[in-house]
C-alpha cells in the first residue's frame, strides 16, 4: 500500500482514496464497480438527478432497483423487439449485485478482481445456457 497526491475523477475513486491518499488493489476494484454500474445505468456516477438527491451512484442504484429493473437498467440492452427474459433479468440482477460487491465503503469489504472475474464468468455461463 502506498500513499500518494490524490488525482483521480470524481465519482470513480475509492473513498479512502480521496479521503486518505491511499492507493490499492481494492481501490481499482471499487472503480470497476462504478463503471459496471454506469455500463448497466447509463448514467455517470456525478449525473445532476442523482447528484441532486444528495446521493452516489451506488445509493442510487440500491434504492431505484426497488422498482422494476426497466426503470434503472439502460433501454439499450433490451430493444423493443427483444423480449425480456427471466435470464436476462437474473443475469442483470447478479451484475448490479457485483457492482455492489465491488463498491462496498471499505476495502477489506469488497471482492478481489480474482472474485470478480470469477462471478463474471458465471454470469456469461448462465445468459449462454440453453
Amino acid at each position: 500500500m502506498a500513499c500518494t497526491e490524490t488525482l483521480g475523477t470524481l465519482g470513480y475513486i475509492a473513498p479512502e482514496y480521496g479521503s486518505e491518499g491511499i492507493v490499492s488493489t481494492s481501490g481499482d476494484v471499487y472503480s470497476y464497480g462504478i463503471i459496471l454500474m454506469e455500463v448497466l445505468t447509463k448514467r455517470r456516477p456525478t449525473d445532476e438527478d442523482i447528484c441532486n438527491e444528495n446521493l452516489d451512484l451506488r445509493k442510487w442504484l440500491t434504492q431505484s432497483f426497488s422498482g422494476t429493473m426497466l426503470d434503472v437498467v439502460d433501454g439499450n440492452f433490451f430493444p423493443e423487439e427483444e423480449q425480456i427474459t427471466s435470464k436476462s433479468e437474473i443475469c442483470i440482477a447478479s451484475m448490479k449485485e457485483l457492482a455492489l460487491d465491488c463498491t462496498k465503503e471499505t476495502p477489506e469489504s469488497r471482492i478481489t478482481m480474482k472474485d470478480v472475474a470469477k462471478r463474471l464468468n458465471k454470469i456469461k455461463s448462465t445468459f449462454l445456457e440453453r
